[in-house]
C-alpha cells in the first residue's frame, strides 16, 4: 500500500492555479516536496488533509479516498506538522500532554516524555516562553506520540538553526526504520532534503515538475563547465538549461546523452532544482 496517492489533483484560487499534481509516496519511504514560496507546497498539504475542497483530481492518504466517511478515522494515523506550532500559550509541555491525551485514542505519554527528554525539552515551561526551535520540537514530538504511520510535515524546519535541524532530520529517519511509517516533508531547504528524503517532488508555479527517486536524479543528472560555444554543440536532448558568467557557461544536463569522453562534474540535488526551476519546464 501506498502511503500517499495523488492524480490530477487541482486547486482553483483567483490568482493561484495548481494544476493537475500527481504523485506517489510509497509506504516506508520520505517524499521531500520542493519549491519556491507560492509553489503550491502548502497547498498540496491542505488537499492532501481535505483541509480545502479541491477542484479535480483523487488523493487517497493510508489507502483511503480522503474524501470519504472513513477518512475521518484515518487521520489518527496521520502525524501533522505545521511551518509554526500552534498550542494554548499558557501551558506547560507537561501540559500539553494532558491535552493530547484526551484527543488522541492511542495517545501514549511514555513515548511522549521519552520525545521530552530527546529533544531536551523544559516539562514546566509555559509555551509562550518557548524559542521557535523548541515550538517545532515540542509539535514533532506531539505529532510522533500517538503511533502514527504517517507524519505530513510543511516547512517544519524552517527558521531553525542547523544544529536543531539535524537533531530533528534524525529521528524522521528513526521514524522511517519501520516499514509502515512514511514521511511527507515539505521544505524550500534543499540540502535537508538531501540529507533523508528517498523520492523528491519538485513544485514550480503550481505545476509539477517532476517526481523521482532522488538517488536517481543524483545519477541522471551531471554539470558541465566549458565555453557557450561548446554548450551549444552538445546535443539539445541533454541539455536541461544553462548559465553564463565572465568566467564561462555551466550547464546541467543528462550524463546518458553526452558525448562519449564529456567531462562532468558531480551536482547537487539543489543545483538540480535551480537548473530545472531556470528552465521552468517539465523535466
Amino acid at each position: 500500500m501506498n502511503a500517499i496517492e495523488i492524480k490530477d489533483a487541482k486547486k482553483q484560487y483567483k490568482e493561484f492555479l495548481l494544476d493537475h499534481v500527481g504523485f506517489v509516496l510509497p509506504q516506508g519511504a520520505i517524499l521531500g516536496l520542493v519549491g519556491e514560496n507560492g509553489a503550491g507546497k502548502s497547498t498540496t498539504i491542505k488537499l492532501i488533509m481535505n483541509a480545502i475542497e479541491r477542484d479535480g483530481g483523487t488523493i487517497r492518504v493510508l489507502g483511503v479516498d480522503n474524501t470519504s466517511p472513513a477518512f475521518q478515522s484515518v487521520k489518527e494515523d496521520i502525524g501533522v506538522v505545521l511551518d509554526e506550532a500552534y498550542f494554548p500559550e499558557v501551558l506547560t509541555a507537561k501540559q500539553v500532554g494532558v491535552v493530547m491525551k484526551n484527543t488522541y485514542k492511542r495517545w501514549d505519554g511514555e513515548t511522549y516524555k521519552r520525545y521530552l527528554q530527546l529533544l531536551d525539552l523544559p516539562t514546566n515551561l509555559i509555551f509562550r516562553d518557548f524559542s521557535r526551535g523548541m515550538k517545532m520540537k515540542l509539535a514533532i514530538a506531539v505529532a510522533l506520540s500517538h503511533q502514527p504511520k504517517l507524519l505530513i510535515l510543511d516547512e517544519a524546519t524552517s527558521g531553525l538553526d542547523p544544529m536543531v535541524r539535524d537533531e530533528i532530520l534524525t529521528l524522521f529517519n528513526d521514524f522511517t526504520r519501520d516499514e509502515e511509517h512514511s514521511i511527507l516533508l515539505s521544505s524550500h531547504i534543499v540540502s535537508d532534503l538531501e540529507k533523508v528524503c528517498d523520492y523528491i517532488a519538485f513544485l514550480h508555479q503550481g505545476k509539477l515538475v517532476l517526481c523521482e527517486e532522488k538517488d536517481r536524479l543524483l545519477e541522471e543528472y551531471a554539470i558541465v563547465k566549458t565555453t557557450q560555444s561548446a554548450i551549444d554543440q552538445l546535443p539539445k536532448e541533454a541539455m536541461i538549461s544553462s548559465k553564463s558568467s565572465p568566467y564561462g557557461t555551466e550547464a546541467l544536463v543528462r550524463k546518458a546523452l553526452l558525448p562519449r569522453g564529456m567531462q562532468t562534474e558531480f551536482t547537487t540535488l539543489e543545483n538540480i532544482i535551480l537548473f530545472l526551476a531556470k528552465r521552468g519546464e517539465r523535466a
